[in-house]
């Protein structure tokens, strides 16, 4: 029997017989069972199971004051950058802004001039095999399981429908566009190698002075990943490699902007691992995902938009309406999501996004349009100030391209994109006296008839979504797109590169007309829509609108060290402001080098570009649950 002893023998010094003992331990351990096993029934707002299952989500959120002093390295917050988008506005930060606060911080002072010089790099011409010995040492690591309980590189790599880099890694057979496109590499070569000598590990090079542009936690590198890549430059980016293998570190104290992290440092991982299948990658953005959850510890789970990545703190930013957070902001983490997810398991990823969406679509949206401020408290909006540039941008083109990269199978985000579509070409889009097509932005209702260059990848946003949406306005949205990218396309001038914002009022036409507005820092978003332009009607002009934009920016932004941006794009006495953003490397590059290569180099049936032109795989769940099936029986 249980006790070991004998029937009817006295507990010694308990003064119980056997039985009472028995019968006390008995209920005794029926109780610690009942209590421990209640422990996993308790639902999920109970700190005692997050102990056990959810360490992430005890560590400490606090809502702080903002104030532009509390942060230091790393990543500025957007008003003490020298840029707005490096990391820098809705899209950047310490290098970077976010894409859609990018533009707000003013212009660094005025740095000496330096002479404009060729430098050209040496070219890398062979692709070398690196890509496929790495890609079998890969997915050896990332194959570690057949059960659908484990993410399988082979397994995806089997549901893509081509092959990523096409078949001639996109070389166009025309040889003038050939000539172009080696030429944008030759650019990515000459950034690159100037940013290893004078900044290496520094988020951004200032090319003038020949240093490094705050934190050490490499947003160049890591944003250089995959454009290194496709482009074929091998040891360059095996060096990068190197250096995320060995010197990033996750674990500062520095403050983080949600949204740059999540845009620049998990789209550029996750990137780097679908093209790659290197399981460093892999392990890292996992790391990192994982760090990103407490800014999610709000009333609402919006999350707030300033983390500290090494304590979990987070609080809004300090210039935010009433300690609001952004649209752009917070609508831009569902691809990436979506994708730690699908690498991790982990539902957490997918739940922290599909949240943010429900109460979107549960809240009353005014005219159907989607404010730029909403509270994490309350959940309500702050302010009725709409804008499809800084502060929204990003949201709109995470809804399409969320449906896209679904497989088309997420109706919901298909939805909220083509109604928004709606309700924007209802209340923004304007036509110019000269007939050009521009999308104001909304003040409380007041139409303030500007449109920032951010606002200017709607074309290209608004072309990928035009198959989709009701039949008989699919023509309608490819024109629509169409007129956008040549108003953008407008802007460009006389240097051939475009202003921050410009206006259409007092008789300008695209013109920035306020001192502040002209300056340009190297950004992607008019090329990106000529790339998509360009993928989807095959008109000529766009190809031809790049190679202005390339010798534009060799003519005015490259200097002896680097590429720079210009604080007037209206003189051609040009002054420079001393930044190699990260997102040129990014994305400026990589949309020219795509404009001047076959489709079939990252096509588009199977990848979707995040807002840092980092391409992620469409899921297909079908094909991915038939894989397997089909392993379960093999190995049966």
């Amino acid at each position: 029997n249980s006790g070991g002893k004998l029937p009817g023998v006295s507990a010694s010094g308990m003064g119980l017989r056997l039985s009472q003992k028995f019968v006390f331990l008995l209920f005794l351990s029926a109780l610690v069972t009942l209590c421990f096993g209640a422990l996993f029934f308790l639902p999920d707002s109970v700190r005692l199971k997050r102990i056990f299952l959810s360490k992430t989500e005890t560590q400490p959120v606090t809502v702080g004051s903002g104030s532009e002093n509390d942060v230091r390295e790393h990543f500025k917050k957007p008003k003490e950058q020298d840029h707005p988008r490096g990391m820098t506005s809705a899209k950047g930060e310490s290098s970077t802004r976010l894409k859609s606060l990018r533009r707000k911080p003013p212009l660094p002072p005025l740095a000496t001039e330096e002479r404009l010089s060729g430098g050209r790099a040496q070219e890398d011409l062979t692709l070398s095999r690196t890509r496929t010995e790495s890609a079998s040492e890969k997915a050896s690591a990332a194959d570690r399981g057949s059960d659908s309980d484990t993410f399988s590189y082979a397994r995806f790599q089997r549901c893509l429908l081509k092959p990523p880099l096409g078949r001639d890694h996109g070389k166009p057979s025309d040889p003038r566009t050939d000539e172009r496109r080696e030429k944008v590499k030759e650019m990515m070569k000459f950034a690159w190698d100037n940013y290893k000598l004078y900044a290496w590990g520094k988020n951004e090079l200032r090319p003038l002075t020949k240093n490094g542009h705050i934190g050490n936690i490499g947003a160049s590198i890591i944003d250089s990943l995959d454009t290194l890549y496709i482009m074929g430059l091998m040891d360059e980016y095996n060096d990068a490699k190197e250096w995320v293998k060995t010197s990033l570190d996750l674990n500062s104290n520095g403050e983080a902007s949600l949204f740059e992290v999540n845009i620049r440092y998990v789209g550029g991982l996750l990137a780097a691992y679908y093209l790659t299948g290197e399981e460093v990658f892999r392990s890292k953005v996992l790391e990192l995902g994982e760090k990103l959850l407490p800014a999610f510890s709000t009333p609402t789970g919006i999350p707030r938009g300033v983390i500290n990545l090494g304590s979990g703190t987070s609080w809004s930013w300090g210039w935010a309406s009433a300690g609001s957070s952004i649209l752009a902001e917070f609508g831009t983490l569902h691809l990436e999501f979506v994708h730690l997810t699908e690498l991790s398991k982990n539902p957490i990823y997918t739940e922290k996004v599909m949240n943010i969406r429900k109460l979107l679509n549960k809240i009353e949206k005014p005219h159907g349009l989607y404010p730029n401020f909403l509270s994490p408290v309350s959940g309500n909006w702050v302010q009725h100030h709409v804008s499809i540039g800084g502060l929204g941008d990003s949201f709109y083109e995470y809804l399409i391209k969320s449906f896209l990269m679904s497989d088309k199978t997420d109706g919901d985000a298909k939805k909220m994109y083509y109604e928004a579509m709606e309700a924007i070409e209802a209340n923004l889009v304007q036509k110019s006296p000269g007939g050009l097509t521009y999308m104001a932005e909304w003040r409380g209702g007041i139409l303030d008839h500007k449109m920032g260059h951010l606002a200017c990848f709607s074309g290209g946003m608004i072309g990928i979504g035009a198959d989709d949406g009701a039949p008989e306005k699919r023509q309608h949205y490819l024109d629509l797109a169409a007129e956008i990218t040549h108003t953008c396309h407008e802007s460009y001038s006389p240097t051939k590169l475009g202003p921050e914002a410009f206006r259409f009022d007092d008789g300008g036409e695209a013109t920035a007309t306020r001192l502040n507005d002209r300056y340009y820092i190297l950004r992607p978003e008019v090329i990106e829509s000529y790339m998509y332009m360009w993928r989807l009607t095959h008109d000529p002009k766009y190809r031809e609108w790049g190679w202005e934009a390339v010798q534009a920016l060799e003519q005015h932004c490259r200097v002896e060290f680097g590429f720079s941006g210009i604080r007037d794009v209206y003189t051609t006495a040009v002054s420079h402001d001393n930044m190699q953003q990260s997102f040129f490397l990014s994305e400026t590059l990589k949309y020219l080098y795509l404009l001047f290569s076959d489709d079939d180099l990252l096509p588009l049936e199977d990848w979707v570009f995040n807002t840092e032109a980092h391409p992620l795989p469409v899921i297909r769940k079908s094909c991915l649950q038939d894989e397997v099936t089909q392993e379960k029986a093999v190995s049966e």
